[in-house]
């Protein structure tokens, strides 16, 4: 599971790009319960989503002609330009080098070989994510990729991951489980998907996608769409899972939301 106790290889930032940042505030601050505190000159913009006063993702705004709308999530690296070396010797790329992010940490951006984006964050002034796990916070990331165990070699690689295979409540398959290397079951944070498995997630070719923890997950899907966003998968229960849906943000930007066994 997802703590604040962050560790190399696990989810420790998530955030935002969107063309409409004033509208992208309104429909998350109103969904989630968020807060918003806008990123001044000195950070180019970038703003940050808060929970309770505590960091639960940042956000910028990217011109739909530089990227589609999305979320991103990033991965702690206690050496953000060793993992830029691993990530290229490993057949993916670096979208851009790891640089220095005032006093707060350094990030970098990259593709994995099937042409998923993620990020690494190394911590200084911030260690990331301020909660997780609960209602309105990250609590699961998953990769959608057209081979799983090319995706589990090369983070395996990158990250130092591990992985399992779990087989899905009654039967037809099984899921591989992802986590941070030598924490044991307890420390699975997500997990790997065949591309073709959904075929929503399909259309938008291999990515990431966060689950965001939430009290209700039926009545926070209909509030999505009445808030101007889209539903993509219709809220489905999973045993000893929980109950879940994706959807998307008014400008397409998607994500799933769960209510957690």
């Amino acid at each position: 599971m997802l703590t604040t106790r962050f560790v190399d290889g696990a989810p420790n930032w998530m955030d935002l790009g969107t063309p409409d940042l004033d509208g992208a505030t309104a429909f998350y601050t109103a969904l989630l319960g968020w807060g918003y505190e806008a990123g001044g000159p000195e950070t180019g913009g970038y703003g940050m989503f808060t929970l309770d006063g505590r960091s639960v993702a940042g956000v910028m705004t990217v011109a739909e002609e530089q990227a589609k709308p999305s979320w991103s999530v990033y991965f702690q690296s206690s050496d953000a330009d060793a993992t830029a070396r691993l990530v290229e010797k490993s057949g993916g790329k670096a979208l851009f080098a790891p640089m220095d992010v005032l006093e707060f940490g350094r990030m970098g951006g990259f593709t994995d070989r099937a042409g998923a984006y993620f990020g690494v964050w190394q911590p200084k002034g911030l260690a990331g994510l301020g909660v997780v796990g609960d209602p309105g916070s990250l609590c699961w990331a998953e990769l959608y990729t057209p081979d799983v165990p090319a995706a589990a070699a090369f983070y395996g690689a990158v990250l130092g991951w591990e992985s399992s295979q779990v087989p899905y409540p009654g039967g037809g398959g099984s899921y591989t489980m992802i986590r941070t290397a030598g924490g044991g079951e307890e420390t699975s944070f997500g997990g790997l998907v065949p591309l073709d498995a959904v075929p929503v997630r399909a259309v938008r070719g291999p990515h990431w996608l966060p689950y965001i923890e939430v009290e209700d997950c039926d009545a926070t899907a209909a509030e999505v769409e009445r808030l101007g966003g889209k539903l993509t998968l219709e809220p489905l229960e999973m045993e000893g899972v929980g109950r879940f849906a994706n959807v998307t943000d008014p400008h397409g930007a998607p994500f799933a939301v769960i209510k957690s066994a």
